[in-house]
């Protein structure tokens, strides 16, 4: 659902038609059931906002599901999953938690994983690039909490053994060689309907690694490391599919103008003198 909304509703100022969203994902196989249940799911969380119009009901964006699929549009699309200019800075991170704030310590452990961190052990979390902490903790209560450092390793640190205490590179490389046995191939999930399925098909297969890969520096992974590959083969299948996935896409999808909020006028400030001051 997040990659079909990331390619076809982020950026427009539209809602969709629930049967839109019910016809597109019948073409993976999944049933009306379960979609309208995702939809009702995304609302409770505040990624959807309803619409109604008329009898029909239209889904859209909120800004928290905007925020996250700008940022993961970023990450899939213009970063990509292969660090290949990493200029040696790690970035380090200590946290001790009471055992009475585990959802918290849930949260944090689910957001350094998505920023690349992995786990030393006994709350010391290291990632291969600058992080911007502040933004990634926020909301979380964490001030006075936490112990950030950036900078490069130094000798007798055996950075290739770090990586593998550090993030588990075997379900890793796994996965990336499961995403090639299917997708590096003349002609990928040929069973697929159109190549809209296809791409949604390819395009959420590749989001759920780039979710779980760290992006490592590529001068420290194995020799012929499969995400190489992998990104090579996911930008020649974009460059096929997007196009003719868009206007499948296009011309299935009703949506209704959803309009910005307005903007609320400022109060006066505390200079200005009230209409009535003169009284």
């Amino acid at each position: 659902m997040l990659t079909y909304l990331g390619n076809y509703v982020l950026g427009r100022r539209v809602a969709v038609f629930s049967g839109s969203f019910i016809d597109a994902f019948a073409r993976l196989g999944v049933g009306e059931h379960a979609v309208r249940s995702t939809l009702a799911r995304m609302v409770d969380r505040g990624l959807l906002a309803r619409h109604r119009a008329g009898r029909r009901m239209h889904f859209g964006l909120t800004p928290r599901s905007e925020a996250i699929l700008l940022d993961g549009e970023d990450r899939v699309w213009r970063r990509g999953v292969l660090n290949t200019d990493w200029d040696g800075t790690w970035t380090v991170l200590a946290f001790s938690l009471p055992e009475s704030w585990r959802r918290v310590r849930h949260d944090l452990r689910a957001r350094l994983g998505w920023a690349g961190f992995g786990s030393l052990g006994n709350g010391t979390w290291i990632a291969p690039s600058p992080v911007d902490v502040p933004a990634l903790v926020d909301g979380l209560g964490l001030d006075g909490r936490l112990k950030v450092f950036t900078g490069p390793a130094q000798a007798p640190t055996d950075v290739p053994a770090m990586l593998r205490e550090a993030f588990d590179l075997g379900p890793l490389a796994a996965g990336h060689r499961a995403f090639l046995r299917r997708w590096d191939r003349p002609e990928p999930l040929p069973g697929a309907p159109d190549d809209l399925a296809r791409y949604l098909w390819m395009s959420a297969e590749w989001l759920e690694l780039v979710r779980a890969d760290p992006r490592l520096p590529v001068e420290h992974l194995p020799d012929g490391w499969p995400a190489v590959r992998g990104q090579r083969v996911v930008m020649e299948l974009r460059r096929r599919w997007e196009a003719p996935a868009r206007g499948i896409a296009d011309a299935a999808m009703e949506c209704v103008e959803v309009r910005p909020p307005p903007r609320l006028r400022p109060p006066p400030s505390s200079s200005a003198r009230s209409p009535r001051s003169d009284a």
